[in-house]
């Protein structure tokens, strides 16, 4: 290689990782506005969660033919953007189930994205493990659940179908799916188990969602550019 292929490798390669190096400070600055109890500052930095996430992939996937496993992946992220901004996108309807609606739907998305996701390996058999997750978390909740119970049993089987299709596409995803069934599962607890304190929950709701959903797209740009 020529002394000149150095530089030039370094120029091509420097603006793929500032989109998800603004993500990662957006996400900081969130995270601790809620530890912080900053409410002026929590739900804008939430909505600009997703928006700075896809700019992220757009800047890191560079110059190309666009392929299909993008659309899903900014389609994921858009649904995600529609859940995080429950209360804001549809106003006067109840956040609550909208929420969980949008986010079921960006996790069958990255299912479908994992499934079509060009050369990509079998899931892992260490996936079987969220197997075990849905059996304990139901085991957990259900008492809690009341008329939600079989809701919440369908909604953790795409959670956990999420992660495990996530180890098709490397370590990367892989980790990110893990980061992302965390932040649900937290949620969860939030919502449901009596006693778990909102303020003690919601930044590791919300540092594990946005660590799991970089993880997820920059591991699937990483596969596709």
């Amino acid at each position: 290689m020529s002394s000149d292929a150095a530089p030039a490798i370094r120029t091509r390669r420097t603006p793929r990782l500032w989109g998800f190096a603004a993500f990662a400070a957006v996400s900081v600055v969130h995270v601790a506005a809620i530890a912080l109890g900053a409410e002026a500052v929590v739900y804008p930095t939430k909505l600009l969660l997703m928006p700075a996430l896809a700019v992220a992939v757009l800047v890191a996937r560079g110059r190309g033919p666009w392929r299909a496993t993008e659309s899903w992946l900014l389609a994921a992220i858009a649904l995600s953007w529609l859940g995080d901004g429950a209360a804001f996108f549809f106003p006067g309807l109840p956040e609550l189930p909208l929420m969980l609606l949008c986010f079921g739907l960006a996790h069958l998305a990255y299912i479908v994205l994992f499934a079509r996701l060009p050369d990509a390996r079998r899931v892992s058999p260490w996936a079987a493990a969220y197997a075990l997750w849905w059996i304990a978390m139901l085991a957990v909740l259900w008492p809690h659940l009341g008329s939600l119970q079989i809701a919440v049993a369908v909604y953790g089987l795409v959670l956990g179908g999420t992660a495990a299709m996530a180890t098709r596409g490397g370590a990367v995803t892989a980790l990110g799916g893990v980061f992302f069934l965390a932040s649900d599962t937290i949620l969860a607890f939030r919502l449901f188990l009596p006693g778990v304190s909102e303020a003690l929950a919601g930044p590791w709701v919300m540092a594990t969602y946005t660590i799991g959903q970089g993880l997820l797209a920059w591991g699937i740009v990483r596969r596709t550019r």
